[in-house]
């Protein structure tokens, strides 16, 4: 049985059991929605394990590298980080500068694959949209994640990994000013929000599955 690990922050978390024993909660985000439709067709095929964690900037993922990576030995990953990286810097002054961003996400990357040579890693790009968390400073909100996006885009480049872009799709979505309809405060995805992340995911899981 092959494994995949979803791992990201509180989109990806989306309230799993993290008390759990075997720590195996999904959560009720697009990790549940992807495991959920992928199990239905591959029965006994792949186990889902969801390790996203809420709050968490690319130094929290580096952070938890070994335990909650390395240590679980997936045949796939999906990454999904970098509004925390903003968001935290902009209201609390503890975010993640873009040079840093860049420099941590390729030391991830890095260590991941000298662990674990034959994991298939796939990157989702981070988004931000209007809303109640992000209306006060949208245009430095918009600036610095659409600056961590290309950083994402160019880390998946330069490892050859697959990269899930995010942000035109919301943007095309919420084109009629309805953006609440896909996020309830700008950053964390409403059940429509998930879905679309889901289907994008979805798209380049299967063609590595």
């Amino acid at each position: 049985m092959k494994t995949f690990l979803f791992q990201g922050d509180s989109i990806t978390d989306a309230n799993r059991d993290d008390e759990n024993q075997d720590n195996f909660g999904l959560g009720c985000g697009y990790a549940l929605l992807l495991a959920s439709d992928i199990e239905k067709n591959r029965k006994g095929e792949i186990k889902f394990i969801n390790r996203g964690k809420s709050g968490d900037r690319i130094t929290d993922v580096y952070a938890r590298i070994k335990e909650d990576i390395i240590n679980l030995k997936p045949d796939y990953m999906s990454i999904l980080i970098g509004v925390n990286d903003v968001s935290h810097e902009l209201t609390q002054g503890c975010g993640v500068t873009p040079q840093k961003f860049n420099k941590i996400y390729n030391m991830l990357i890095e260590e991941i694959k000298e662990a674990l040579p034959e994991i298939e890693i796939i990157i989702l790009e981070p988004f931000v949209l209007k809303g109640s968390a992000t209306n006060n400073l949208w245009e430095q909100f918009n600036c610095e994640v659409r600056k961590l996006a290309v950083i994402s885009k160019q880390v998946a480049e330069q490892y050859n990994l697959k990269f899930v872009p995010l942000q035109d799709i919301f943007d095309n979505a919420s084109s009629d000013g309805d953006t609440r309809y896909w996020s309830v405060d700008g950053i964390h995805p409403t059940s429509a929000g998930h879905q679309i992340i889901k289907e994008e995911l979805q798209k380049a899981v299967e063609e590595i599955i």
